[in-house]
């Protein structure tokens, strides 16, 4: 019933992201310039010379609720694909209970899911015959709660990553996609090598 995210790959590193902001003097690596990749990461970004970290990327695989993919879909700069229920019937049926909440309504809710659950396949499969497979399945989908968990494919450069974290790694943020933001950066700073350590940094994050 909990959230899942796992990082599924990565692109690049602080030095793609340097010599993408050396193109414009030279490419050419010396050691001067690489014993200064922290110093310049951290000023292109306090600079707002930000084009250069889209050359950095981030893979997901997430397992969230409904009402977090929407806080994601509003990060029209990450790349997001999902699973559809207009496309095939949920068979999982997985959903998302809030930790914090007290038994009583953790049990309430859960019910309320089910039930639910149980009717978006029995009309899924009473009005098929009536509508088509297609109607049946983008209608019935309204049985679906916001807690309702579907899978999704999501992709961050790391500019609109920056901008994901600093918009839902907040404590503005609603608590459910403030932990999908938490566990994602954990995962891209324990990347084996710390491909990301001064970007990362330059971020104050």
């Amino acid at each position: 019933m909990k959230n899942k995210i796992e990082l599924i790959g990565h692109y690049g590193n602080d030095l793609t992201i340097a010599c993408s902001a050396w193109t414009s003097t030279s490419r050419e690596l010396t050691e001067d310039k690489l014993s200064r990749v922290d110093k310049l990461i951290n000023m292109l970004w306090k600079e707002g010379h930000h084009s250069v970290f889209e050359k950095g990327m981030v893979h997901f695989l997430v397992d969230t609720d409904i009402a977090s993919h929407i806080h994601l879909l509003k990060h029209r700069i990450a790349s997001i694909n999902a699973e559809s229920a207009r496309y095939k019937e949920l068979q999982e049926d997985k959903y998302y209970i809030p930790a914090d909440w007290p038994a009583e309504w953790q049990n309430k809710l859960a019910h309320y899911v089910e039930t639910g659950n149980v009717l978006y396949h029995e009309c899924l499969s009473v009005l098929t015959p009536e509508l088509g497979r297609k109607r049946a399945k983008e209608s019935a989908r309204f049985f679906k709660t916001y807690n309702s968990q579907i899978q999704a494919d999501i992709q961050f450069n790391m500019r609109s990553f920056a901008n994901f974290l600093k918009l839902r790694n907040s404590e503005h943020a609603q608590t459910e996609i403030r932990e999908v933001a938490a566990e994602m950066l954990r995962l891209v700073t324990e990347i084996e090598g710390e491909p990301f350590k001064h970007t990362l940094a330059a971020w104050k994050v």
